[in-house]
């Protein structure tokens, strides 16, 4: 036999009003937690989905920008080519830095190691040299170093950078007698310029009135 207790009115009302209220908490509590202090609250939990899908996008983007930057950079690096200066047309490589050789490399053979190629760092590729214009393709080719990377070699001779050529243009290097010989800047025929460098024409004096 079923038996039914009486409730009054006033209690059934708080009974049902705090279930509600209980309801509520529960359903906005997972979004506070997934959300952050920055949810706001009883957001659907996918809110601030398309955020993050937006921003892995712009890194996507971004990395595909870069790409062909690094390429071009590498294409220049790996680039022979001439350059008119003060010692006539020498080889620099494809960011304008002069490139030397060195009297006491063998044909084909480099013997500037360790702390020498630390500061005549040697021209390297990964698979072979691009000959800009002016150079004779046919003298460009390659040279196995001690630690397997492949160096410039033009007419016979390895090509090395200089350190102290902070920038493109310039030939602080040339004449140097720096481990165990000198170096010297690369004409287009593969040669070791030892001439001292042209002197450029001599402003002419203005004419001064009054003057001696």
């Amino acid at each position: 036999m079923t038996t039914f207790t009486r409730i009054s009115i006033p209690l059934a009302t708080a009974i049902l009003c705090g279930g509600v209220a209980a309801g509520t908490a529960g359903a906005t509590a997972p979004t506070a937690d997934r959300g952050g202090s920055n949810a706001e609250v009883g957001a659907p939990v996918g809110v601030l989905a398309p955020r993050s899908t937006e921003s892995a996008g712009t890194s996507v983007f971004t990395a595909g920008v870069a790409q062909p930057r690094a390429e071009k950079s590498t294409k220049a690096a790996e680039t022979v080519k001439v350059k008119k200066g003060k010692y006539g047309k020498i080889l620099v490589d494809g960011e304008g830095r002069t490139l030397y050789l060195f009297k006491r490399d063998k044909k084909d053979k480099s013997t500037c190691h360790g702390g020498c190629a630390e500061e005549w760092p040697p021209m390297t590729v990964d698979k072979k040299a691009r000959a800009g214009k002016g150079v004779k393709k046919s003298e460009l080719s390659t040279t196995s170093r001690g630690n397997g990377e492949k160096q410039v070699t033009y007419n016979g001779h390895p090509l090395y950078r200089f350190e102290g050529d902070e920038k493109a243009g310039q030939t602080h290097g040339q004449g140097l007698d720096q481990f165990g010989a000198k170096w010297y800047v690369v004409d287009t025929k593969g040669k070791a310029v030892v001439h001292k460098p042209k002197p450029g024409d001599s402003p002419k004096p203005k004419d001064r009135d009054g003057g001696y």
